[in-house]
């Protein structure tokens, strides 16, 4: 299929598409006239890549775990036997990302809260 179909199938931007192949995420062969062409399996792993790409990972982590991951009942499920560790720090990574935010936000309330109270509007 060309790449019109993959993305009307997969609901995903041919421009997205190009982009996934860029970073090694997909690997269509190329016909003699240089169109790109998939395979029907190509929709279930764009449907891999959204999956990990909502859960946080980056293309370049994806791009070494997509080989290790198979779909069951809309489910990702780990095959390879050090993917879970690996996903576990990914974890890791999120949580301190999630800390240092909620530490932002505490020091930019601190800031706002300081702010002299503004006189009300007149009438």
């Amino acid at each position: 299929m060309r790449i019109g179909e993959l993305s009307r199938l997969s609901g995903v931007s041919q421009r997205l598409l190009r982009y996934y192949e860029e970073q090694g995420l997909l690997r269509p062969q190329r016909r003699p006239s240089g169109y790109r062409e998939y395979l029907s399996s190509d929709v279930a792993v764009v449907r891999q890549i959204r999956g990990l790409l909502a859960a946080g990972l980056s293309t370049a982590t994806i791009s070494s775990v997509l080989p290790c991951i198979r779909e069951d009942g809309g489910r990702l499920v780990p095959t390879c036997p050090d993917l879970v560790a690996q996903l576990r720090g990914e974890r890791d990574r999120i949580d301190q990302a999630i800390d240092d935010l909620t530490t932002s936000r505490q020091i930019l309330d601190t800031v706002i809260n300081a702010a002299p109270s503004a006189p009300a509007p007149a009438s």
